[in-house]
Formats: C-alpha cells, sequence, structure tokens
C-alpha cells in the first residue's frame, strides 16, 4: 500500500497522506494550515483566476489560511468565514446544515448577522481549499444566497474526484481518489 501521494501545486512538491474514508476509498490528506509557503503561492495563483469580488467567504477551518491570504494578497479590508459554531460576539445568525465527507457528523455552518449585511447585493467569491462532494460548498451558496448577494465564483486549491469534471468551479489542480492499495481511481 502506498502512504502517500506526490503532488504539485503552484509549483510547489508535497507529499499528501492517504487516509481511509472506509475499507475500500482513500483520500490524499491535503492540509494548508501550517505551510505558509504554499498558502501564499495558491492564493497568488487563484487570485490570476478570480472573477471581480467584493468579498471573499470561506468556511472553517481549512480554507481560513486561503482566504486570509487571498484578502491579504489583493489588499481587501475585509473577508467572511462561515464558523462551524455560534460565537458569543455574533447575533442574527444565519445558519445551513453541512454534510462532509472529512467530517464524521453532521455539521452546521454559522455567519454573522453583520457579514450577512455586508454581502447583501455584493458580489461574492467561495473559496476552500479542497472541493470534493460540494457539500460545503452547497452549504456556502446557501448561506449566500440567503444574505442576498449573488456568487460571482467557487474556488479551491484542489478539485477532488468528480468534482474535477465541474465547470462551475475553478481550482488549481486535480486530487483522484485512490483504492484501498493507493492507486489512483
Amino acid at each position: 500500500m502506498k502512504e502517500f501521494y506526490p503532488i504539485t501545486i503552484a509549483g510547489l512538491e508535497r507529499q499528501l497522506k492517504l487516509c481511509p474514508l472506509n475499507d475500500k476509498l482513500y483520500i490524499g490528506a491535503f492540509i494548508i494550515i501550517g505551510d505558509p509557503e504554499l498558502t501564499e503561492k495558491s492564493a497568488s495563483e487563484l487570485l490570476k483566476k478570480a472573477p471581480e469580488y467584493d468579498y471573499i467567504l470561506s468556511a472553517e477551518s481549512k480554507g481560513i489560511p486561503l482566504a486570509h491570504e487571498m484578502a491579504r494578497q489583493r489588499g481587501d479590508a475585509k473577508y467572511m468565514v462561515a464558523r462551524k459554531s455560534v460565537k458569543l460576539y455574533m447575533s442574527d445568525v444565519l445558519d445551513v446544515t453541512v454534510n462532509s465527507i472529512t467530517t464524521a457528523n453532521t455539521q452546521h455552518l454559522y455567519i454573522d448577522g453583520a457579514d450577512a449585511e455586508l454581502m447583501r447585493g455584493k458580489r461574492v467569491l467561495i473559496v476552500d481549499d479542497v472541493i470534493s462532494t460540494g457539500e460545503s460548498l452547497r452549504s456556502l451558496e446557501a448561506l449566500v444566497n440567503e444574505t442576498g448577494a449573488e456568487i460571482v465564483g467557487k474556488m479551491a486549491i484542489l478539485a477532488e474526484g468528480d468534482a474535477a469534471d465541474r465547470e462551475d468551479i475553478i481550482y488549481l489542480e486535480k486530487l483522484p481518489l485512490f483504492d484501498a492499495e493507493g492507486n489512483a481511481i
């Protein structure tokens, strides 16, 4: 069994640990948290492909470094984060349900009412580290739609499995799924 999958992203080589989803299906674990070089280069490459937007929205937690770096490089004063729990500072919270393949249980994503009001009528770019089944993406889309904003693009560093065939996603590299022996399928 292969333990790692080599991949080149934004000109940088990385080794992704293969992790089982079940007895027959494995994924390559892509983690940008703690990898500032990869985050910076990926943000730069995605910004070259990004449509015009007013705000970036990402989901907690692995998309946050990417959203932050994209906003920093572009000079944006603010970006939004859909949180996995309601925080004390949040009010008039919007809530949607998420079923992600990398998380065992059903989760919720929440956005503060003040952020929702800022997004109303604006152009929103949704970004994440990896798009796979699209469940997290659908949840972010639902949040944006509730705010009355316009989704102008959906971007990720990697498109995993069938997500790579979607025409509505902008991404840097394809990430295959793997069989129990570590072979790309």
